[in-house]
């Protein structure tokens, strides 16, 4: 596939995954934030979850035998865990529409990654950087001036960002030499396998109340399978930056789920820096299309 056309906007089919997985990953930080399970014994049980769902649907179609693309999955689940950490602290520490827009800056960190990779990035891409650094700026200092804590879950959402760039560009990679069903199944289980040992450290991991169960079932079936999954289903046709500027849009799903579920109502600052990245990482991927 060329890099053009592998930069090109997705197709109706992907388009129509991409629309499911956003969705999906919609409910997942006010899930997270209902949940009151430890952090790492949540991102245990959802990974574990996930790669038993995914391997079992497709136990058939896997190549587990190719060195390299397990090689690439398995990496690409470690820092999927990483991300998780960070993605879950902030869902507590801060309201859930500051931290889904900060860890939505994926698109900004997959550009840094690209000028890094010797890619070519516009004026367009780099000013739409400095809008959403604008934006990060009126969420953070909002957060700042009524809680520490909240402040310190924003510095978790941004390092998630970063992390999540990292885990869908080693999921680009992965994919070239295995299919997008091995792939997931394989970063699924590392993801689980790298907790477990914290899990284990925080005491029982298995007695909790039912509710807690039915939010990691939540979890497992809305943010995992139809949310990560179908994501990772694009991947070989589809730019990782596009995927990242995609999962912008969890932010008005998640946030709109939170004011439902969990009653948080933002400052009005929140939603000004939400606006402010929406655009400039929108800006951003536009750099991105014109400079292909």
């Amino acid at each position: 596939m060329s890099e053009k056309k592998h930069l090109a906007f997705p197709n109706k089919t992907d388009s129509v995954r991409l629309a499911i997985g956003v969705m999906g990953i919609g409910t997942s930080g006010p899930l997270i934030a209902l949940s009151t399970m430890p952090v790492l014994t949540l991102i245990f049980w959802r990974n574990l979850g996930g790669a038993i769902a995914t391997f079992f649907m497709n136990y058939k179609k896997l190549e587990l035998k190719n060195r390299e693309g397990f090689k690439w999955s398995a990496i690409a689940g470690v820092v999927l865990a990483a991300h998780f950490v960070g993605f879950f602290l902030a869902m507590r520490y801060t309201s859930v529409a500051s931290g889904t827009a900060l860890a939505a800056l994926q698109p900004i960190f997959a550009t840094i990654f690209a000028v890094f990779t010797g890619h070519h990035v516009s004026k367009l891409s780099w000013f739409g950087m400095l809008v959403s650094f604008i934006g990060v700026l009126f969420i953070s200092g909002v957060d700042l001036h009524f809680s520490w804590r909240a402040f310190q879950g924003d510095i978790a959402a941004i390092v998630c960002a970063a992390l999540a760039a990292t885990y869908v560009n080693l999921g680009a990679k992965a994919q070239r030499t295995i299919p997008p069903t091995t792939y997931t199944t394989i970063c699924y289980f590392f993801c689980s396998l790298s907790a477990l040992p914290f899990a284990l450290a925080q005491g029982d991991f298995i007695h909790f109340a039912a509710r807690e169960w039915w939010l990691v079932l939540g979890l497992i079936i809305g943010a995992q399978l139809l949310g990560h999954s179908m994501f990772n289903s694009v991947l070989k046709r589809v730019s990782p930056a596009i995927v990242s500027m995609v999962v912008f849009f969890e932010v008005p799903i998640s946030a709109l789920l939170a004011i439902w579920w969990l009653s948080q109502k933002p400052h009005l600052g929140i939603w000004i820096g939400i606006v402010v990245i929406m655009a400039g990482s929108t800006l951003v991927i536009l750099g991105r299309t014109d400079e292909n």
